[in-house]
Parts: structure tokens; sequence; C-alpha cells
């Protein structure tokens, strides 16, 4: 009998209240805010790497650095409550670029540091630059949603 009853008590709670779009799109924004952030220390890390000549050694702890900053951006963005289809695009897509952020960093960081150095690795270290077109579309997709949100906010 105590059992019909709390199952049946159970039933008549509403459903938890979904989160506003504004309010999605508010957290979505400050989370890429923190990532454009920290793609600029990255940006410039990665262009260490490539410089000609011997790379400096602070080079390796600043890219393992933002490796790991980027690996806990990608778990929060994981994380972010998001129900709207249009956001949920965006949250994969801020994803996808975080991934190859942290995967660039520490390609960057295998190319300067390699133990077996040999002429097409010091080639390809050489062309390192920074983070690249990936870096201007994380921005890009940052300013559209705080374009989105400020347009939408009362």
């Amino acid at each position: 009998m105590r059992h019909r009853l709390v199952r049946l008590l159970a039933r008549r709670r509403p459903p938890p209240a979904r989160p506003s779009r504004q309010a999605e799109l508010r957290a979505l924004t400050a989370l890429l805010d923190e990532a454009v952030e920290a793609q600029r220390g990255a940006d410039e890390a990665v262009a260490a790497c490539g410089e000609p000549g011997p790379v400096r050694a602070t080079a390796a702890r600043e890219c393992g650095q933002h490796s790991v900053t980027f690996h806990r951006l990608s778990g929060r963005l994981n994380s972010l409550p998001v129900t709207y289809p249009d956001l949920a695009e965006a949250r994969a897509r801020a994803g996808r670029l975080l991934a190859y952020h942290q995967w660039m960093v520490r390609q960057a960081m295998d190319l300067a540091f390699t133990a077996h150095a040999d002429a097409r690795t010091e080639a390809a270290r050489l062309r390192l630059n920074g983070l690249g077109r990936p870096a201007d579309d994380l921005r890009g997709l940052r300013d559209l949603l705080r374009g989105q949100a400020e347009r939408s906010s009362p």
C-alpha cells in the first residue's frame, strides 16, 4: 500500500522546467568567451614552437597548460544542458573546434620537442604559425551567438 502511494505522489510532480533559450544562449556564450580568451595564449605557444632555431623550454609548459585548458573547456561544454536544436548544433561545432585546438597544441609540442628530429619533422615544425583558421571560426561562432543573445535580451 505504501509503495503505491509513493508511486502515485511521484507521478503528480511536474516535470522540471526547461531552461529558457536565452539562459542557454548566455551560458554557451560565456563558455565560448573563455575559450576565445584561452586560444590567444595557445596561438602564441603554437607559433613559438614553429620559430626558427631552438625552441624555448617554456613553450612546452605553455602548450601543456593550454592543452589542459582546452580539455577542461571541452568537458564543461559537453556538460552544458542545451535543449534547443540550433544551440545544440552550435555546441557541437564549438566542441569540434576545441578538440582541434587541443590536438594542434599537442602536435606543436610533439614537433618541437621530438626525440628523433629529421628534415621532414623540422620542415613541418617550421610551418607552425598558430592555431589558424579554426581559431577564427571559434571567434566567429562566439560573436554570432553573442549577437543573438544581445538581440533577444529584454
